[in-house]
């Protein structure tokens, strides 16, 4: 205690407050509450305050105890098997180290297995373990990319924690409803009343899920409260008519077209276009066409393009935006959408009865062939023509790192979406072959996994290559994260030739072959792993 001057006057207040004020004070300086100064002031002071700390704890009132929650809605789905369980439990304790320029090691990456798993638990239609709840939930509260699995795996525990914890809530934004079961298309008077009172998350889950079973029940739906709806909210309600989308939502999108929200109505157009036989595609498709024409009288033929001169007020109703970009002309910047928005079917009958291929091979006048063959790309993409995508693609060898029309790695990978799983992983497979992988690993993100045995083989082999040339592997670590998620387990037997350190040639990068063979026994333990770990699911592991 600090001893100091003579005592100062304690003021009235409460014998707590006397008690603190004396034990900052000293006891020299202030009496302690019902002692009095001297050498045993301070062990009065202690017992005073442990008195005062029981009467305090004893004398509270009790509160008004608070309702008990409802049970949980029941999980009827079966529970994972053991093996499965623990592995769940290992993959949720696992957290990124942190960040820096160390060596990965052989380990694999668990965090990024963690959406692997789930989608697999999802597939085989498991609940989650009730212990694994709150890691299941902390991971998705940090990871949005995990949400959708994690809270579908979860179910409707997940829910009812999420009530409980402030943390947790995202899961009650995520989910319609926060939980409720939205109303079954035969229940009207529910659908009436979800969609007039509801919350507007409710609302667009409710129109998403009747579109997906009652195309046009939800588009009635929406018709109804449309003149009311505020115009973002139009512009996200209209989206969701993507979803079952056929001719007979041309009348209402038609009449989307006088929106006074210009993206309402460059939505409502975009939609129309993906109809090749709706008025609007017609409309389109006559104004592409006189802007697009054979000349036969050059010595070989020849496309020649002729851009709109004005973007008059019919074009403006349409969809096409007046203003272009900064650093974009007008006129192609207004070719550019006509063109996208046209059927491409317009273009056989326009140019001499020719073939996707055969059009897309034909010379363009006036450097305007990046302009056309980019449209092109993008109408392939939006009205999902996979003849026309094959022709703008090329033969995957082809010169230039790209086919005759796709003139980025975007525009590519988008028209490698319209095809099927097997002929998107060829096309990449013989891209990888001739070019290499630094150009590939955008088109790599657009093929479904496990990958095609062809296009494992095309990675690894770059991979190799690479490893060979003597570069250290960091250049490609992206391509080799994605191995280890998307290669088939059942290579791994394939890859053990490559864990041994090779010898470095004069030219190497100093220590690569070492990087190389760690970053090769990662790969071939992530695979084993994820082996494992099917097994786990399907309960044939112990």
């Amino acid at each position: 205690m600090i001893r100091t001057s003579a005592p100062v006057e304690a003021p009235t207040v409460g014998a707590w407050e006397e008690s603190v004020t004396a034990a900052l004070l000293g006891t020299d300086r202030r009496t302690p509450p019902g002692g009095t100064p001297g050498r045993e002031a301070p062990v009065a002071l202690l017992d005073t305050a442990a008195v005062q700390t029981v009467r305090r704890r004893a004398g509270l009132r009790p509160g008004r105890a608070a309702e008990r929650p409802q049970p949980a809605a029941p999980d009827p789905r079966p529970m994972l098997p053991e093996a499965a369980a623990r592995r769940l439990s290992v993959l949720l304790a696992d957290r990124p180290g942190p960040a820096g320029g160390g060596r990965r090691g052989t380990a694999p990456d668990l965090m990024e297995l963690l959406p692997q798993w789930l989608a697999a638990a999802n597939a085989h239609g498991y609940a989650a373990p009730p212990q694994d709840l709150p890691a299941l939930l902390d991971a998705a509260r940090g990871r949005t990319d995990l949400r959708p699995a994690a809270l579908t795996f979860a179910g409707p525990r997940a829910l009812w924690l999420a009530r409980l914890n402030p943390e947790w809530r995202f899961a009650l934004r995520a989910a319609p409803g926060g939980g409720s079961a939205l109303p079954g298309p035969e229940d009207a008077e529910r659908i009436r009343r979800l969609w007039e009172e509801g919350l507007f998350a409710e609302r667009v889950a409710l129109l998403a899920a009747l579109r997906e079973r009652r195309p046009a029940a939800g588009r009635e739906l929406l018709a109804a409260t449309w003149a009311t709806e505020r115009a973002e909210d139009r512009l996200m309600f209209l989206d969701s008519l993507r979803t079952g989308l056929s001719p007979d939502d041309e009348p209402f999108l038609e009449q989307a077209l006088a929106d006074r929200s210009r993206n309402v109505r460059a939505t409502a157009a975009e939609l129309l276009s993906a109809l090749p036989g709706s008025a609007l595609a017609a409309r389109m498709a006559d104004r592409a066409a006189a802007c697009v024409a054979v000349d036969h009288t050059r010595g070989t033929p020849t496309i020649v393009v002729e851009a709109p001169h004005e973007c008059d007020a019919s074009m403006e109703r349409d969809g096409v935006v007046p203003k272009a970009p900064a650093g974009r002309g007008e006129r192609s910047w207004w070719l550019g959408q006509l063109l996208e928005a046209a059927p491409l079917g317009t273009w056989s009958a326009r140019l001499g009865g020719r073939t996707p291929r055969d059009i897309v091979a034909l010379p363009v006048a006036d450097d305007w062939q990046g302009e056309l063959h980019a449209a092109w790309c993008r109408a392939a993409v939006r009205q999902r023509d996979a003849q026309w995508a094959r022709a703008l693609l090329g033969a995957p060898a082809a010169p230039g790192a790209g086919g005759p029309g796709a003139v980025s790695l975007a525009e590519r990978a988008g028209l490698l979406g319209t095809l099927d799983a097997a002929e998107r992983a060829d096309w990449v497979a013989g891209f990888i072959a001739a070019h290499g992988l630094p150009e590939a690993f955008q088109l790599l993100g657009v093929c479904a996994v496990p990958w095609a045995a062809p296009l494992g083989r095309a990675v690894v082999d770059a991979l190799n290559i690479a490893r060979d040339a003597g570069s250290y592997p960091w250049s490609f670590s992206g391509v080799m994260g994605l191995a280890e998620r998307c290669l088939d387990p059942a290579e791994a037997n394939r890859l053990d030739g490559l864990l041994a350190v090779p010898d470095e040639a004069e030219d190497a990068s100093p220590g690569a072959g070492g990087y190389w063979a760690e970053a090769f026994q990662r790969l071939v333990t992530t695979l084993r792993l994820r082996h494992t770990m099917a097994e786990e699911l399907a309960g044939r592991a112990g």
